[in-house]
């Protein structure tokens, strides 16, 4: 039994697990009916639940492609631009349109902002794979620029747009389900399948482990590295165009703000490590889940908002605590003698030799 504790314990996602029941039992306390999940008179799923799910698949989005890019070793901070970038470029196009309600005008907004950060994510994967800038610095060069860049598609403005089709993207349901929870569990599904199910995910692995040691085994490192950047910058528009969509508006300075720290943070709460390597697609789901329920719950309990950032902080810090080698060695230790006092006869008991 305690060696069964102590493996579950040990589990990469154990500690973010922990914190994701907590902090659903917190607002279970806070609010009885938390966890109630209804149907609306449209026919729609209602609850505190499905919010989180709702607002945090953006998160999940981005943090998708951010723990491929980590697995490589490397780490992508433009992707909050990016959501500005392609949540302005969709709102240019649809109010630039004699038809912005028409299917077409939104399809083709939507498919001009995705193919705009397909190429800043090749940019991206350019100045890392082929020049050999550090992966910080070469994606802070779009974090920077990405918002100037959607100043200028915007004209400076807040793009206030009115389009039923596009409107459906952020705030839509499809069969009761949030279009945003559906978009995000898709995204999941397929890049599981197709790292997992593939070569892929353990190429990515090798490269992340060792770069060298992969390209000498004739893995083309350059080919994954603008695969990975730019899988990161297309879902991060998915994301961007999510959440301009749910605002109604293309605002190029709020956009996306910070988002690109949630998604980090979800992907090292997952047991992802940030010296690239080994993934968890799961434990990055678990850690928007954290992150997203965290957000919850500040506002459902009633904290400050001069003080949420604080309390934030303090969660994450305690669950990166948690996993860390020197708390994962220490329950080690902690199994051992366990092990050793089970093993060991007994006061007054017989030794039995043979």
């Amino acid at each position: 039994m305690k060696n069964a504790v102590g493996r579950a314990v040990a589990h990469r996602l154990f500690w973010p697990l922990v914190m994701l029941v907590v902090l659903l039992a917190i607002n279970v306390v806070a609010v009885p009916g938390f966890l109630s999940i209804t149907v609306n008179n449209e026919g729609h799923l209602f609850g505190s639940v499905i919010d989180i799910l709702r607002n945090g698949a953006p998160t999940l989005m981005i943090a998708v492609g951010m723990t491929l890019v980590i697995a490589t070793r490397g780490i992508d901070l433009s992707v909050g631009s990016l959501c500005a970038i392609a949540g302005a470029m969709a709102c240019s196009i649809i109010l630039g349109s004699p038809t912005p309600n028409a299917v077409g005008t939104v399809t083709v907004a939507v498919l001009v902002a995705l193919a705009l950060a397909l190429v800043l994510g090749l940019w991206n994967g350019f100045l890392v794979s082929v020049l050999g800038i550090q992966p910080i610095i070469a994606t802070l060069i779009l974090m920077t620029a990405g918002r100037g860049i959607a100043m200028l598609i915007t004209e400076g403005q807040i793009l206030t747009v009115q389009s039923d089709p596009f409107k459906f993207l952020g705030s839509g349901f499809i069969v009761g389900i949030p279009v945003a929870t559906i978009v995000a569990a898709v995204i999941l599904a397929l890049v599981a399948l197709l790292t997992r199910r593939t070569a892929l995910g353990l190429l990515i692995e090798s490269v992340g482990i060792n770069p060298e040691a992969s390209r000498q085994a004739g893995v083309r490192a350059r080919g994954l590295l603008f695969t990975v950047y730019a899988l990161s910058a297309v879902l991060a528009a998915i994301a961007g165009l999510i959440l301009t969509s749910n605002q109604t508006a293309a605002d190029a300075n709020n956009t996306g703000l910070f988002i690109e720290l949630d998604a980090i943070l979800a992907v090292v709460i997952g047991g992802t490590s940030l010296n690239g390597g080994r993934y968890s697609l799961t434990g990055t789901l678990v850690g928007a889940l954290v992150i997203q329920t965290l957000v919850t719950t500040v506002y459902t309990v009633g904290i400050p908002p001069i003080a949420t950032m604080v309390f934030k902080a303090a969660v994450v810090t305690a669950v990166c605590l948690l996993q860390s080698p020197t708390t994962a060695a220490a329950f080690a230790r902690w199994r051992t003698r366990s092990a050793s006092r089970a093993a060991a006869p007994r006061p007054g008991e017989a030794v039995v030799s043979r």
